[in-house]
């Protein structure tokens, strides 16, 4: 096997550009396809990496150590403040639940109870890096689940600080150091070790304060962006080195510095040089765990190992759907929660290992469990996807349990507005300023409540609904504005009104080009792109800050929209085929520029003052003071 480090760079970048295109193409999580990846150029199968996957899993963990800085980045102590009752108390819950069940099932498969307790601790861990990129991609973070997530990863997160401390105090011997032990407190008394983990926090807590953020400073002075990228990483490398080498989990330490980092002016330049790393990194973590399921071990007890995963899977899920309960979640979003923290996490590898060399697991169990925890984590993915493919669908608890029905709507208007977010209740405001009455939909109670208390007449209800159409007169109606988010739900619309509502003249909010695409696909005709006329407007005024007229600039304006939706009619016939897209894209721009070039020079020729007030304004005062 060629272990040399070009080779397997080649090896691990061509695995995840020929397996994750296709994880996404079937449906399924980027973080599926990393895995998979990593076991077919792991050991077991074609080999393409070391034993173990253990010679690549070192620098893969490095994502996971710039993730949790990242992560503590975001966590300025005034957001930890506003989430405190939800991160202690998810966090707490599950915590405590999961390491007391757990404990006394080992117990009952007659373990030592400090290696089940040690053993517990570590399995109450779910993956920060999983679950976080899972929810991303599924566009969840900022749903009930996705938020109640974090609270709770962020519980586990600081979690591991005293766990760290305490698991020395359960070691009935000596530890002697081994050659793979880098910590300088190795061979110290566990009391020690205790210490040093409680005294490498406070030295970062300081470092952060009274060195780092001065240096930061300094650095950017020199206004040389390669300079403080260099910055970001060496204060990351050191971290992690530091904490390393006093026997804690790097990722731990970083997470830290970057809590400390929160609240200062260098919070975002941080972020965005460190976040390319960090996904790199990632994807090069997900396949590392992968490549390291020892399938040896599972060949030798299958049956063992196969128990273990059900068994911490399922009593993970049962803590998961209490807490989400107690919590009073709904149950699409319980089930969301739930089988997305079931798996155990990347910190218990940390944890397992820690044990191990303060010997309270020996070697063989420490290879099973790591199986284990590999398994677990491979099967969130598809745990994710059987909630959305089987339990959703079929068991109907995607609808919100306290979920009002929808209202009674009592007045009808011509226009129906269907989505009364920032997009439709401008346009709503700007009809009634004319006099123009609308029936108007919303499928957010919050904010129909919040709407309705400033005088607004909202219905609750789900707009794509036919029923609902239906109970606003749609047949009586003569105009319907589409302007649900997001677009797949306002198509899904759109294809209701025209089938059932012929006659309806549809006028769509479109988010870009793309979905225009789609709508004109489908036969609508009036079709309104947010980012374009906001674009073009804003244009219009940086032409005038620059010297133009106001009149020239809103007429080069106006032509710009024309052509644009003009183009947008023949380049819906390429979009399918990329190559041909690419050059058809390529003509109209430089035909739309051309014509407003030329047109720009005939009016900068004239004398036509038209609109511009400004203008004539100027003329006015100087013809009075001159006379």
């Amino acid at each position: 096997m060629n272990t040399s480090f070009l080779f397997q760079a080649l090896v691990f970048m061509g695995a995840a550009i020929l397996l994750v295109p296709i994880a996404k193409k079937i449906g399924l999580s980027s973080v599926l396809g990393y895995l998979v990846a990593g076991v077919l150029i792991g050991p077991f199968i074609l080999g393409f990496v070391g034993k173990n996957g253990q010679d690549i899993m070192h620098a893969a963990e490095f994502g996971v150590v710039m993730m949790l800085f990242l992560i503590g980045l975001e966590l300025n102590p005034h957001k930890f403040w506003e989430m405190r009752k939800a991160i202690v108390g998810l966090g707490s819950i599950q915590l405590i639940g999961t390491t007391l069940l757990l404990f006394i099932l080992f117990l009952l498969l007659q373990w030592d109870w400090r290696m089940a307790l040690a053993v517990s601790l570590a399995f109450s861990m779910s993956s920060t890096a999983i679950v976080l990129q899972t929810l991303k991609e599924k566009n969840l973070s900022q749903s009930v689940s996705g938020e109640a997530s974090f609270a709770v990863l962020l519980f586990q997160d600081i979690a591991v600080i005293p766990i760290l401390a305490i698991l020395p105090l359960l070691e009935t011997q000596p530890n002697i150091a081994t050659n793979n032990q880098s910590s300088l407190f190795a061979d110290q008394p566990a009391w020690i070790q205790a210490i040093s983990v409680l005294g490498a926090v406070a030295f970062i807590l300081f470092i952060g304060k009274f060195l780092v953020v001065p240096l930061l400073r300094f650095v950017s002075k020199t206004h040389m962006r390669e300079l403080f990228v260099a910055s970001a990483l060496f204060l990351v490398v050191g971290v992690a080195t530091l904490m390393q080498a006093v026997g804690l989990s790097p990722a731990l330490g970083t997470f830290i510095a970057g809590v400390v980092l929160a609240n200062t002016e260098f919070r975002h330049q941080l972020e965005s040089d460190i976040e390319p790393f960090k996904g790199l990194l990632l994807g090069l973590f997900f396949m590392s765990v992968g490549a390291t399921i020892d399938f040896t071990q599972i060949s030798q007890d299958p049956l063992m190992i196969a128990s273990l995963v059900g068994l911490v899977l399922s009593i993970k899920f049962v803590v998961l759907m209490i807490v989400g309960r107690v919590f009073k979640m709904s149950s699409d979003q319980k089930f969301i929660f739930s089988f997305g923290l079931s798996q155990v996490g990347e910190f218990a590898f940390v944890l397992l290992s820690f044990s191990n060399q303060i010997q309270l697991i020996d070697e063989t169990w420490t290879a099973k469990l790591m199986a284990v925890v590999a398994i677990t984590m491979a099967s969130t993915p598809l745990f994710i996807l059987i909630n959305e493919k089987v339990i959703e669908p079929y068991w109907g608890v995607k609808t919100i349990d306290d979920k009002p029905p929808h209202d009674t709507i009592d007045t009808h208007y011509k226009v129906i507005i269907a989505g009364f977010g920032h997009f439709g209740s401008t346009i709503g405001r700007f009809l009634r300023a004319n006099n123009i009455q609308a029936t108007i939909l919303d499928n957010d109670s919050d904010r129909v409540n919040l709407l309705r208390k400033m005088g607004f007449e909202v219905y609750y209800g789900d707009a794509t609904r036919l029923d609902l159409l239906e109970a606003a007169k749609a047949s009586e109606a003569t105009l319907l504005i589409a302007a649900i988010d997001p677009p797949e739900a306002n198509q899904e619309l759109i294809e209701v009104a025209r089938k059932h509502f012929p006659h309806l003249t549809i006028m769509a909010r479109s988010r870009n080009r793309f979905d225009a695409y789609e709508m004109m696909d489908m036969g609508v005709k009036h079709i309104y792109r947010e980012t374009l006329y906001t674009a073009v407007h804003l244009g219009i005024d940086a032409l005038v800050q620059l010297g133009f007229r106001k009149y020239t600039a809103t007429r080069q304006g106006q032509k710009f929209i024309q052509f644009d939706e003009s183009a947008l009619e023949k380049l819906a016939k390429s979009r399918h085929d990329m190559k041909d897209y690419v050059l058809s894209v390529k003509e109209q721009i430089q035909w739309q520029e051309q014509i407003l070039q030329n047109d720009l020079k005939l009016a900068l020729g004239q004398t036509d003052i038209s609109w511009d007030s400004e203008y004539l304004r100027q003329t006015f005062t100087q013809n009075q003071s001159e006379s």
